[in-house]
């Protein structure tokens, strides 16, 4: 596609995406469509015909794992009999509902319902210890709100606040109603369910507030926990789960726990409609074709996605989610095989070396700061493409045909919520995956100091043989350096080359690092799109990485013989781009940590040098930004 190179000197992003834009569709059942989108709808092809093959017969598997994900998919493709049995396996769900009369009924029921993963007033999880990020730690947090994020409690968004909740009790009445609830009970229900959210609110963290890392380490003991609530024995249910009592208990959000009793105390019932109403909405779209379509109004209301995906995707989403590692390791090596895997890990170290060329020549850290970032870099682990080895979890989760898809799914939930608590107090297994293989993305965990690279992002425009280098380091080079960047973002600075919550900066460093940051973060905050402004606070981190990653692979990319500028930028706005909903977009500014797609192509290109020399932009252009105003912290 011939891109006029003059237009870029006002919108990069619009003049290599603009007229792509006006001529894509969103698929009906998605809220967007672009580069990582594009990806992730070929991926979902492949594989559905793939799993298709399998759950007819037409292929077969010597891998057991991967013979119980297939059975998952056929259990999950019955829905003409779901239809003929109708609500009784959430009914039977429900029973347990209504059969609590006080706290001390939940209580009883409590570690049972935590590990089917029903509703409970505290979030439990384990991760490695912040502080001691070589043993698994037990962590608490909120619950989540009915609406995306607390924000939308606030009084500036009380007309989205009301049109939300208003659109999420209608969908809740009609599934109600169809599970034989008379109206005025379903209403009651309703209500109190949405006074029991109200009591939430108030009290947990706003997406921004999360966004901090600094803040998510509060330990307390077990004992100090227990004292948030008399309602609940919170430290009967931590040994149950547990079976032990731990030294400490991580706390991610002590004014919620402060809070607690009071949210509890005296509001028994409001809690026993919120629990019904949640396993409800957990498992409705588990039953007939027509309850998943009801269950998912609301959501598609949140990203204005037009139709429910069909009900082959349904199924496939359903048995890949479960055995994500299974259904990843398959991907990994049917379709990106261990030379691919080899050779992006040669990419991945080739940018490690840049970036650690570039903070040894860093100009504004201390040598004893240096020093630590370099061997933060030396300790970074890398992962490529696939896994070496699937986690044994996946040995044990088994799939009866004969049984309910709510059935088989609590059972599953069960078996993988033991093994979850299990690891609690072992050593970490730092190279355990949290992502599948056939996931588009990229991450880095900060509490393990690792880099991984699943193999559905390392194709194109990402990443290809076909494409020149320069276009390559625009696309794969950058969201490599992106990932490694985020060992030194705002949230990642913190922890050192082990992965512990720990201070390395001199006191110097870390108020010069603090004033780059805020710089970021003012470059952002309240840019306009979608008929709302950025978060710069929410976004800082991701900006950051994002930032780091350019110039970094900017750097990597002029090293080859064949470099050329133009390619690289325009590849960089290329990996970005999205056509979405209005609605989608607004609420990704509300709960995303990435800034929109637009404003990281554009900003990000202002920020470097090179920018401005590969398409001549001069004052006066609209992409011109006076070399004071940009912002290079890596």
């Amino acid at each position: 596609m011939a891109i006029n190179k003059e237009l870029i000197k006002d919108d990069l992003y619009e003049a290599v995406n603009g007229a792509w834009i006006k001529d894509a569709k969103i698929p009906d059942d998605k809220p967007a469509t672009g580069g990582f989108n594009d990806l992730v709808d070929e991926i979902d092809k492949q594989m559905m015909a793939d799993f298709e093959d399998y759950a007819d017969g037409k292929k077969t598997s010597d891998d057991p794992r991967f013979n119980e994900m297939i059975k998952l998919y056929r259990v999950a493709k019955k829905f003409d009999l779901r239809k003929k049995v109708g609500p009784v396996p959430l009914q039977r769900l429900l029973a347990s509902v209504t059969a609590l009369d006080s706290y001390a009924d939940y209580q009883k029921q409590w570690k049972n319902w935590v590990l089917m993963g029903m509703p409970s007033p505290v979030s439990f999880d384990i991760d490695a210890d912040m502080k001691n990020a070589t043993v698994y730690a037990l962590f608490v947090s909120s619950p989540s709100l009915i609406l995306p994020d607390k924000s939308y409690y606030e009084p500036a968004k009380k007309d989205q606040h009301d049109q939300l909740m208003k659109l999420w009790a209608a969908m809740v009445k009609e599934l109600l109603l169809k599970l034989d609830y008379a109206e005025e009970q379903a209403a009651q229900l309703i209500k109190e369910a949405q006074a029991f959210d109200a009591l939430l609110a108030p009290n947990v963290k706003s997406a921004e507030e999360a966004a901090d890392y600094s803040k998510m380490y509060n330990p307390q003991t077990v004992a100090e926990l227990a004292a948030s609530t008399d309602q609940l024995d919170l430290a009967a249910v931590i040994k149950q789960l547990v079976g032990a009592t731990p030294d400490k208990v991580i706390v991610m959000e002590p004014a919620y726990f402060k809070a607690l009793d009071s949210i509890l105390k005296d509001h028994f019932d409001l809690f026993k409609s919120w629990a019904l109403i949640n396993v409800v909405r957990d498992n409705a779209s588990y039953l007939d074709d027509e309850m998943r379509e009801i269950n998912g109004r609301y959501s598609r209301a949140l990203s204005g996605s037009k139709k429910p995906v069909s009900q082959q995707k349904f199924a496939y989403y359903l048995a890949r989610d479960i055995f994500s590692q299974v259904a990843g390791d398959y991907y990994g090596k049917t379709y990106f095989g261990p030379q691919a895997k080899a050779d992006v890990h040669h990419m991945v170290e080739q940018m490690i070396a840049v970036y650690k060329q570039r903070l040894t020549n860093n100009t504004w850290l201390s040598k004893a700061t240096r020093d630590k970032a370099v061997l933060k870099l030396d300790k970074l682990g890398i992962q490529v493409g696939y896994p070496d080895k699937i986690p044994s979890l996946y040995d044990h989760l088994k799939v009866d045909e004969l049984e309910s898809l709510i059935a088989n799914l609590n059972q599953l939930s069960i078996v993988a919520s033991k093994e979850m608590f299990s690891r609690w107090n072992k050593p970490v297994d730092r190279m355990r995956w949290e992502m599948s293989a056939a996931t588009v993305n990229a991450y880095y965990h900060p509490f393990k100091n690792i880099i991984v690279f699943p193999a559905a992002i390392l194709q194109a425009p990402f990443y290809s043989l076909k494409q020149t280098s320069s276009q390559n380091y625009g696309g794969i080079g950058a969201v490599i350096a992106h990932e490694i960047s985020h060992a030194f973002d705002n949230n990642g600075a913190l922890f050192d080359e082990h992965g512990n919550l720990n201070n390395w900066w001199t006191p110097e460093d870390s108020a010069h690092f603090k004033e780059l940051a805020q710089k970021m973060i003012d470059e952002f905050d309240g840019l306009p799109i979608a008929g709302q402004k950025v978060n710069g606070k929410l976004t800082v981190s991701e900006n950051i990485a994002d930032g780091g990653g350019l110039s970094c692979a900017l750097e990597a990319a002029k090293e080859e013989d064949d470099f050329n500028a133009q390619e690289f930028f325009i590849n960089w706005a290329t990996i970005w781009r999205m056509k979405a909903t209005q609605q989608y977009e607004q609420l990704l500014l509300s709960i995303d940590v990435h800034a929109p797609q637009k404003l990281r192509a554009n900003v990000q290109a202002q920020n470097q040098a090179d920018f401005y020399t590969a398409f001549d932009i001069q004052p006066g252009d609209q992409m011109y930004k006076a070399p004071e105003d940009r912002v290079n912290i890596w």
